[in-house]
């Protein structure tokens, strides 16, 4: 597997992680329970990697271009 495609896949799981996380919090908080203080902290880690995922993809079509590659337009 490539590794361009290998970083997308992690992004995602990433983002779904995320996802669960900040809605078991937002769970908790409705059903009136109050969560311990480092609870809140559970979001930051899958956020820091998403950041980083994230800047890895929006810089990729950039870096192709400095490099001189060229992406193939239609299926090959």
């Amino acid at each position: 597997m490539n590794w361009n495609i290998w970083i997308r896949q992690i992004h995602r799981w990433l983002a779904i992680v995320f996802t669960v996380i900040v809605a078991a919090i937002f769970g908790t908080l409705g059903l009136g329970n109050e969560p311990a203080e480092w609870v809140y902290l559970l979001p930051l880690l899958p956020l820091f990697l998403l950041m980083f995922t994230g800047l890895y993809m929006f810089v990729l079509p950039y870096a192709t271009r400095w490099r001189g590659e060229r992406r193939p337009v239609g299926p090959e």
